[in-house]
């Protein structure tokens, strides 16, 4: 089976081990010459997994069409700031094929989902996504771990699965697209409480009690957005949610972990300027999403107003009693 990978970062480099474990042929992009040149010289990126290396079967390319023709599969694992610009430059040489998205989160102009974007400049409805509690470094360990993978599409789900379930990754299938999109952005969103609980030295018990509440309004977010309720109780609902909330290894959960610490703003800048912190930009296109729906989610405001307007962290304290 041919694979066409996007993105050589930690979870696209994850991602091409599982896919190698299962005999693909993988063709994996990256935009930057030199992170294609250091990959083929060393086949590894020590900042970003550490003690780990991509196979020497996988051929790397900065072509997009290289990265699409003669494939029977595409993964797109690249960050969601950058999926429309990707998406523009695939459109040329896409037609009906079998797309994966492997990127979390909502693009900040326009409020759309990362399927949606590909919808919008794609000529094809053989979408997927896959989304569930796996941290990069955890996947490359060959350990357990659980995905959900969802598309409309039965062709696409089974070339998934094909491609990615194995003796170690579990795969179970949902068509709740949007559902398990939504799922993989807020859990990002809530992490970044979830950290402020952390730097603010918290009791797991208050953690615990976050995460329950956040479950309540995630489902009522799924129900605004004409989604499945019940997908919060996927791996890509409460899966992704606990291990998201609970880890260091989350930069979500680490920025928060700043917040709740009181940081001063240059400190939180410079974090934010060598960390892409996926629900930090997930909270502005959700809260304006969810003001345009006039959708009332008092945490994600909350969230919000800590976050992005500077109000003390103590405020998540008092919130979480007083909630309705």
């Amino acid at each position: 089976m041919k694979v066409g990978l996007f993105g050589c970062g930690a979870y696209g480099m994850a991602l091409s081990s599982i896919l190698i474990e299962n005999n693909c042929d993988v063709t994996m992009w990256t935009k930057f010459e030199e992170e294609k040149k250091q990959l083929e010289e060393t086949r590894q990126n020590e900042r970003l997994i550490p003690n780990f290396k991509i196979s020497e079967k996988i051929k790397l390319t900065t072509s997009v069409e290289k990265c699409i023709k003669g494939q029977d599969l595409l993964i797109v694992a690249i960050p969601a700031a950058f999926i429309d610009d990707l998406a523009l430059e695939m459109e040329p040489f896409i037609k009906n094929n079998h797309i994966i998205i492997a990127t979390k989160g909502i693009e900040q102009d326009t409020g759309l989902f990362i399927n949606q974007i590909f919808e919008k400049h794609l000529s094809t409805k053989n979408i997927g996504v896959i989304s569930g509690p796996s941290f990069a470094i955890d996947l490359v360990s060959k350990m357990p771990a659980g995905l959900t993978l969802a598309s409309k599409k039965k062709k696409t789900r089974e070339l998934a699965k094909k491609a990615l379930a194995n003796r170690y990754i579990k795969l179970r299938e949902s068509t709740d697209v949007i559902g398990v999109e939504i799922c993989g952005s807020i859990k990002n969103v809530i992490a970044l409480s979830a950290g402020m609980l952390e730097g603010m030295k918290a009791n797991e018990s208050t953690k615990a009690m976050l995460i329950t509440e956040a479950m309540r309004d995630m489902e009522e977010i799924l129900f605004a957005f004409g989604a499945k309720k019940r997908t919060v109780d996927t791996f890509a609902g409460i899966g992704d949610l606990l291990l998201t909330c609970t880890s260091t290894k989350s930069r979500n959960y680490s920025f928060g972990k700043i917040i709740g610490e009181k940081k001063t703003p240059e400190e939180i800048k410079d974090y934010l300027s060598k960390t892409t912190v996926e629900g930090f930009y997930t909270l502005e296109s959700i809260y304006k999403l969810l003001k345009h729906k006039k959708v009332e989610i008092p945490i994600i405001d909350l969230i919000y107003d800590i976050a992005v307007e500077g109000l003390e962290p103590e405020a998540l304290l008092t919130f979480l009693v007083e909630k309705n």
